[in-house]
């Protein structure tokens, strides 16, 4: 065994020791970043007027009238959380959930800029990392997505038709 092998050997234990774990930290990570996003739109739900009144006076919507954008928001904040969660379509719903957060960042950006607001602000460059992690490697082996990759092609998922 050479020395470069003897001094990586460890490390490759780890590493396949971790690998064990990413279904896991997948599912983990997909349940985490949807619950923020979930919670936020069923709080908007249980108080619609406050969530109208906040559209329309404190939130600064681009391109949207304030109703449009309160309905589309909480519609995004409830329905592709849910998606996420169960790992069904998932790299289109974290697309559409990474929007969601990139037009709160920017409609409440007058906010979140100001001083004293740098760990609100950090919270959704968080989320933002997560759900593009999402979009990047995929939902993880305990999704939907996975599952239902099995069974698309009678039986025999894309991967198996490509070789």
């Amino acid at each position: 065994m050479s020395l470069a092998a003897r001094i990586l050997a460890p490390n490759h234990a780890v590493g396949r020791a971790f690998d064990l774990a990413q279904p896991l930290f997948a599912l983990a990570l997909r349940w985490y970043v949807s619950w923020q996003f979930l919670k936020s739109g069923l709080l908007k739900v249980q108080s619609w007027d406050q969530t109208l009144w906040l559209f329309e006076n404190e939130y600064r919507t681009p391109l949207l009238p304030p109703t449009a954008a309160a309905v589309l928001g909480v519609f995004g904040e409830l329905v592709f959380p849910i998606l996420l969660i169960v790992g069904f379509a998932s790299r289109l719903s974290a697309a559409g959930l990474f929007a969601v957060n990139a037009v709160a960042v920017i409609s409440y950006s007058h906010v979140l800029l100001e001083p004293g607001m740098e760990a609100a602000l950090a919270q959704h460059v968080l989320w933002g990392f997560m759900i593009l992690t999402v979009m990047v490697y995929g939902p993880g082996k305990l999704s939907l997505d996975r599952k239902g990759d099995i069974h698309i092609f009678a039986g025999k998922s894309a991967a198996t038709e490509a070789r």
